[in-house]
């Protein structure tokens, strides 16, 4: 999942979506570094992507690709999840996007001696531009597909796999639909079970 994807399921407490946006940033082992809301963040942010990666709906997308994607099909369709999300975030959360994101972007300033620079640097960016509110935008897909595509260490024209994504839009918000129903459980049982646990 990407990074809409990672807040929503974050729950509502700001410094879980900090974390869950981190996810993509920190890595390797947690040491305590950071307040233990933010860690707990990140833990569910990496349960999420665990549990989508093994996700029948999900591999079923994957699927739904031309193989020659194979490599690349799960960071395009981790974007195009985005897109559907943010085209029906109604659906899925009571708060207008617009406010939902600006209250993330404001909460976050609040801990801004944890954040990375590279995140920061994403934060900024994102906030400046309403980047992840634009995600609603088949557009602005094909070029992020296309930035995130030059970014690989082998450059691939990554945005050439948005027609097959369009086409299929049917069948894989099928398949979304599915998956983020699940998700939204497994996320809702790791916050419980930690709130009600030692935290460690």
């Amino acid at each position: 999942m990407n990074y809409l994807a990672h807040l929503l399921l974050s729950g509502p407490e700001a410094r879980w979506r900090l974390g869950g946006l981190l996810g993509d940033f920190v890595k390797g082992p947690l040491k305590g570094e950071r307040p233990a809301d933010i860690e707990a963040g990140i833990k569910l942010h990496r349960r999420i992507d665990a549990t989508t990666d093994l996700h029948g709906a999900y591999r079923d997308a994957l699927a739904h690709l031309d193989p020659k994607w194979r490599r690349y099909a799960g960071i395009a369709l981790d974007i195009w999840f985005d897109h559907l999300l943010a085209q029906n975030w109604q659906v899925w959360h009571p708060q207008d996007l617009e406010d939902f994101c600006a209250e993330c972007w404001r909460d976050f300033r609040n801990d801004s001696r944890y954040i990375p620079p590279r995140a920061k640097e994403f934060m900024v960016r994102a906030e400046q531009f309403k980047l992840l509110q634009s995600y609603r935008e088949e557009r602005v897909i094909g070029l992020t597909l296309e930035r995130v595509g030059q970014r690989l260490r082998h450059p691939v024209a990554l945005q050439e796999v948005l027609p097959e994504l369009s086409a299929g839009r049917e069948t894989l918000e099928h398949n979304f639909n599915k998956l983020m129903n699940d998700l939204n459980l497994e996320a809702l049982r790791f916050r419980q079970h930690y709130s009600g646990s030692d935290k460690s």
